[in-house]
């Protein structure tokens, strides 16, 4: 058996185990080590190669970022600033019909400009929107819909975890890619809020909702200009802290996340918002997150190993390359693979396992790696909408609680968000420009 056939047989067999159930981390390893003893025929080179795998991912200074930015953003959450955000946003939206779903939208981007992540997001306004929305009359699957389309930001809107995994995986700078991120993090939620006012006014008995004037809500007539700039200070200050430091040049990705955790913590017990019972649940939470997303880099880089061993990237690019296939025709098969592989895949494991195979393409055809990870962000956060994955409407699901909301009602809902995303994604795709603009100033 070839190598290349080995090549294609473990990308099979490892989207089969998954399929099965298999943990994505398990099937990877396991995959990868099977494929490296079979091309190799030795069990010791096989354990060499990938134990070498091992210690050049965990030894990686960049890595640190993960665990510090997963800190920061859960802190955040329990220091109630995302409800804070979330009022302010009311205060400004409320008047406009659909406008609390346009709230939830400006509250999530504002939000995932500090926490990074879509499962935080969708957890946080699951409690804080759902419920305000429901009170002034909007459908459920309205309500749930809007929350898990807007959570998808987290993943795109520096400082992003994803686009940490991306830089991680192709040797960008990290910094690039926050930057590159921006432009189509706020575009994105743009499309989301003109989504809203068009099904608020094209089909009202679907989103629902009544007069602002029609439900009485004291905290709004309370909401003066310093109330105003109590509730968004901590989110500047920290903005300031983490962005600000990292654009200024002042501090690397990994001190800007560490930066970032301690601004949180000292803004938290400002606000008499954490104990010490919800701080050792913080940090036991960021060793899971963390743990689970770097024993999945492992084992990412182990199957990127095997991969080269076999020979399948150079191979693969060479075909495409024979194919004689445009720039477009690529992209369009590339968002295809993403699409599917949404379907079973969280966006870290396919970013993991599709990047390293269209690289070698990528170079014959100059592409700007920089603006690939932004469409292979988007294209891969679509799958956190969709069925039978769709890890955000799992997340609001458990977080509401509620017998009356199904996991169909979720979907359905969220439904309108992923097709808007796939608009959003071929604009970037048609305009690079879009992701790559701000980059030309040097911020970075």
């Amino acid at each position: 058996m070839t190598g290349l056939e080995v090549g294609i047989i473990s990308v099979i067999s490892i989207v089969v185990l998954i399929y099965l159930g298999m943990y994505i981390p398990v099937a990877l390893g396991l995959v990868s080590f099977v494929g490296v003893f079979i091309i190799k025929g030795n069990y010791d080179i096989a354990v060499a190669l990938l134990t070498e795998a091992i210690s050049d991912t965990v030894s990686e200074y960049v890595y640190a970022s993960v665990p510090l930015f997963a800190l920061m953003g859960l802190i955040v959450s329990k220091a109630g600033i995302g409800k804070d955000v979330y009022e302010v946003a009311n205060f400004i939206f409320y008047r406009v019909k659909g406008g609390l779903g346009i709230a939830t939208v400006a509250a999530n981007a504002i939000f995932a400009s500090v926490t990074g992540s879509s499962i935080a997001s969708a957890s946080v306004f699951t409690r804080v929107a759902v419920p305000e929305m429901q009170r002034f009359g909007y459908k459920p699957r309205f309500t749930v819909g809007v929350v898990a389309g807007s959570s998808v930001l987290g993943m795109l809107i520096p400082p992003s975890a994803m686009l940490i995994i991306y830089a991680i995986v192709t040797e960008q700078s990290i910094g690039q890619m926050f930057v590159a991120g921006i432009i189509p993090g706020i575009l994105l939620s743009i499309a989301f809020s003109i989504l809203i006012l068009i099904l608020a006014y094209a089909v009202p008995n679907w989103v629902g909702g009544v007069e602002a004037e029609e439900v009485a809500n004291e905290d709004w007539a309370q909401m003066t200009f310093w109330v105003l700039i109590k509730k968004l200070f901590p989110i500047v200050l920290l903005i300031s802290v983490v962005l600000g430091g990292i654009y200024g040049g002042i501090v690397t990705p990994v001190e800007a996340g560490a930066a970032g955790a301690l601004t949180a913590l000292i803004i938290a017990v400002a606000k008499w918002a954490i104990s010490w019972e919800d701080l050792w649940e913080v940090l036991v939470e960021t060793g899971y997150i963390a743990a689970t997303i770097l024993f999945l880099i492992i084992t990412a880089t182990m199957y990127n190993r095997m991969l080269g061993v076999a020979g399948l990237p150079t191979q693969f690019g060479e075909w495409l390359t024979s194919m004689d296939l445009t720039i477009g025709q690529i992209m369009t098969l590339y968002v295809i693979l993403l699409l599917l592989l949404g379907t079973i895949l969280d966006t870290a494991s396919i970013i993991l396992i599709i990047v390293p195979l269209f690289l070698t393409a990528l170079d014959a055809f100059g592409i700007d790696l920089v603006w690939f990870g932004i469409v292979t962000v988007v294209g891969a956060e679509i799958g956190l909408l969709t069925p039978p994955l769709g890890i955000s409407c799992f997340v609001i699901k458990s977080t509401i609680n509620d017998p009356n909301i199904s996991l169909f009602d979720i979907f359905t809902g969220a439904f309108p968000f992923a097709v808007t995303m796939l608009l959003t994604l071929i604009v970037l795709i048609n305009y690079p420009s879009l992701s790559t603009y701000l980059l030309q100033f040097g911020l970075m």
